[in-house]
């Protein structure tokens, strides 16, 4: 069989599976409005994505996931609960190595509840566990809501929050943030320059651009008001750190979160979360006493994530991308559904990887 053929043909017994665990097949674009993802993620998400435009429909960009087109069809005539699955091509440009592919196909399947999020996080991971059953995988977890949760208790302004939280999935840029925001660093000579200059505020400009002499006082309002801002304690950074360091088994780092929960309560709940997940997902089967737990897990690869989120790795393969990969994305509904939400959770497996998988194994189990 051709090997495009095989993995069609890999992609609809997957598909069927899903279908067969009460998920609705249903389609998506390939080409989907750019406004949308620009929305989402920012210029950020060109570096990555196809773009093409047309006089009529302008900006449009080649299908970078499927999460996003599902998340708006539900969202505007879903309903609840619900649960579906989706094959197909998406597209994601290399410029950094070519061995990867650009185009590949992905199955998915995802869960619209609100009833039982721990149960459907549970749900999602037993089932894409299972599909790779047999294979030389490692699965790997997180859970970005820990973190959010500790960024939302901060004893800081809302502006220094809200910068933190719109850079959880840039490590460097969050690092770099909490460095300054706790005094560790001083503000840059050149914004401190820069202050100095336009103060007061009528020394500005009338434009700079595309801002506007308004917009622009908005932005030496929020600098000044930050420069006298308290810094971040050494208490709270300490204890930031202590979390993002948590890497163990999921019955090892509850514990763990759970002490550092004794000093910051804000992550109490989320902590539980991850609790009630582990059950659930040992009621189905999955052996989380082995599991690995990483606190820091998805932060630079899996921008709509905002709580439990997994990956599945080839063991002795650190060349390969994640043969599946999901999570949990309740934000993203909220951001699609013009006031409504729905919690949601959901994973995609890459057939073509998995029958890489397949045939190294058969060529190993026949040296």
């Amino acid at each position: 069989m051709p090997i495009r053929a095989a993995k069609r043909a890999e992609a609809a017994r997957l598909k069927a599976l899903f279908e067969a665990e009460g998920a609705q097949a249903v389609e998506a674009a390939i080409l989907l409005p750019a406004e949308t993802l620009l929305d989402l993620y920012g210029e950020d998400i060109r570096a990555r994505a196809y773009v093409t435009s047309d006089a009529l429909r302008g900006e449009q960009m080649l299908r970078p996931d499927f999460t996003v087109p599902v998340v708006q069809m539900h969202m505007d005539h879903g309903a609840e609960p619900a649960r579906y699955t989706y094959a197909g091509e998406v597209f994601r440009r290399q410029e950094d190595d070519a061995a990867r592919a650009n185009e590949y196909l992905q199955v998915g399947y995802e869960i619209f509840d609100r009833d039982n999020p721990a149960a459907a996080d549970a749900e999602v991971f037993a089932l894409i566990e299972g599909t790779l059953k047999g294979l030389p995988v490692r699965a790997a977890s997180g859970d970005i809501g820990i973190l959010t949760a500790a960024v939302a208790g901060l004893h800081t302004t809302d502006r220094r929050k809200e910068a933190l939280m719109r850079h959880i999935w840039r490590p460097k840029r969050f690092r770099a943030l909490i460095e300054r925001f706790s005094g560790r660093v001083e503000v840059p000579p050149t914004r401190q320059a820069l202050l100095a200059a336009l103060e007061p505020l009528e020394n500005l400009p009338p434009a700079i651009g595309l801002r506007t002499r308004d917009e622009i006082g908005k932005r030496i309002t929020a600098l000044h008001e930050d420069a006298v801002a308290a810094p971040i304690s050494k208490a709270e950074v300490e204890l930031m750190e202590a979390i993002l360091s948590v890497r163990q088994t999921v019955p090892n780092a509850v514990e763990r979160l759970r002490d550092i929960a004794v000093d910051m309560p804000a992550i109490s709940t989320a902590v539980e979360r991850l609790a009630d997940r582990a059950d659930a997902m040992a009621v189905r089967g999955v052996d989380v006493d082995k599991l690995e737990f990483e606190a820091s897990y998805g932060r630079s690869h899996m921008e709509y994530y905002d709580g439990f989120v997994f990956g599945f790795y080839a063991v002795g393969r650190p060349d390969l991308p994640a043969v599946a990969s999901g999570g949990r994305y309740d934000a993203l509904t909220r951001r699609l559904g013009q006031g409504d939400e729905i919690p949601a959770v959901g994973g995609v497996v890459r057939p073509g990887l998995m029958l890489e998988l397949s045939e190294e194994l058969a060529k190993g189990d026949g040296a």
